[in-house]
């Protein structure tokens, strides 16, 4: 009886009640709890007390329905972390979390999975949020990607397919949306280092589809928003430079408006008239204008160092342990990345890549499809070569041809001698 009177244990009683009014305060009170708790020299929370609530905080969301109050939850239980005064204790918060879905995931049913889909990406995006905080300092980092690959991507952590399938495809665009704007491309190869490792030595065939799909694949479709981003940022750093040479080309109205289209990026034919000329800026324009609806649900993109990325790949898959059906599908990766780090973009010549999702098999891979019609297409010139070969065996000779006409014309002259008679 003494430890049902735990305060973990009756949080977690209350977490899980039937009644929503009973849940809404319990998540009131271990948040205040939480925040006394964390401020106590004592250490703050031990291990198997986080497992205990995070018991009672995966029921709450079990029995919460309607999706914005799940949606609300999900943020509720997310933005707990930030009530932890310590970063180990935010990072063993992050764990116990890890440890619970491993334990429960197998029996979420399919009604329910969506909630436990988004509290799961929640959870990574404040715990990114949490490592910006504190400024990306290395060692943090280090932990937090220490966590992730003893919990999700090592071959005996126990995660479930699904559970890492998830990760895998949230895990970029979390991370761009907390800190796109303030991470360089290096602390970005050390966020998809873990990913890299893995890929070179797993012998889990699916793992490795999964992170080549969602994690290198996702770099190299982003590549051209990247390198856009990129040259915003270099635009507005020059903007000072940039407005004393259009206050130089004032003087000349023509050749301002001529800098002005070209740094807006459009070409210019000086032979043409300016009716013309001005037709092509507003078509021009309205492409720029439709390339921006198309792309604006891309959101914040990472940048990467295409050369460095395929050097690390290069040291990992070249190692003499790394199996080779990893270091095939490794060596195409990195001569994309290569041509993408010379200025190449790739259009139709990505590396093979493997949905995530399981009930998605009936779409393949664009290599699948190429090989398919090349071999359509050369089944179709074998059937022409085979038609033109069948008529040309069927054509007589040249000789043949001259000895018919003769005998022909011969039948026609006794024909003829016949009739006189």
């Amino acid at each position: 009886m003494a430890s049902l009177q735990e305060p973990e244990v009756l949080l977690a009683q209350r977490l899980a009640s039937n009644e929503k009014a009973i849940r809404s305060k319990a998540i009131k009170k271990l948040r205040k709890y939480i925040v006394v708790r964390s401020q106590n020299a004592s250490g703050g929370f031990k291990p198997d007390e986080l497992l205990k609530l995070w018991k009672g905080l995966f029921y709450c969301l079990w029995m919460q329905d309607k999706l914005l109050l799940q949606e609300e939850l999900s943020n509720q239980i997310s933005t707990l972390i930030h009530h932890f005064h310590h970063t180990d204790q935010q990072l063993l918060y992050m764990e116990s979390f890890l440890q619970t879905l491993k334990r429960e995931w197998t029996g979420i049913d399919r009604l329910r999975m969506d909630k436990f889909y988004q509290v799961v990406r929640f959870m990574f995006r404040q715990s990114f949020e949490v490592l910006r905080r504190q400024s990306w300092e290395n060692s943090v980092v280090a932990r937090f990607l220490q966590l992730l690959t003893s919990h999700l991507l090592q071959a005996d952590s126990g995660a479930p397919s699904g559970l890492q399938l998830h990760i895998l495809n949230l895990y970029l665009s979390e991370l761009a949306a907390v800190g796109a704007a303030e991470l360089t491309a290096d602390q970005n190869l050390t966020f998809i280092e873990p990913f890299c490792k893995t890929a070179a030595k797993t012998k889990n065939r699916m793992l490795l589809s999964a992170i080549c799909s969602s994690i290198f694949s996702t770099i190299i479709d982003q590549a051209p928003f990247a390198v856009e981003d990129l040259m915003k940022e270099v635009n507005s750093s020059d903007s000072g430079q940039a407005s004393e040479e259009e206050d130089g080309c004032e003087e000349d109205k023509t050749s301002s408006k001529a800098v002005c289209r070209r740094r807006s990026g459009r070409q210019i034919d000086g032979n043409k008239p300016n009716n013309d000329e001005e037709e092509e800026d507003d078509l021009s324009h309205l492409e720029d204008s439709d390339s921006e609806l198309a792309h604006e649900d891309v959101g914040p993109v990472l940048q990467f160092d295409f050369a460095a990325v395929a050097q690390k790949l290069l040291e990992l898959a070249s190692r003499s342990n790394t199996p080779g059906h990893n270091r095939k599908k490794l060596y195409k990766i990195i001569k994309v990345l290569r041509d993408l780090s010379e200025g190449v973009f790739p259009q139709d010549e990505y590396p093979e890549e493997v949905s995530t999702d399981e009930d998605d098999d009936m779409f393949g891979s664009r290599k699948r499809m190429k090989r398919s019609a090349h071999r359509e297409t050369e089944e179709g010139a074998s059937v022409t070569k085979k038609r033109k070969e069948m008529e040309e065996f069927g054509k007589p000779n040249n000789a043949d041809s001259v000895d018919v006409a003769v005998s022909n014309a011969k039948e026609k002259k006794q024909k003829k001698k016949k009739k006189k008679k």
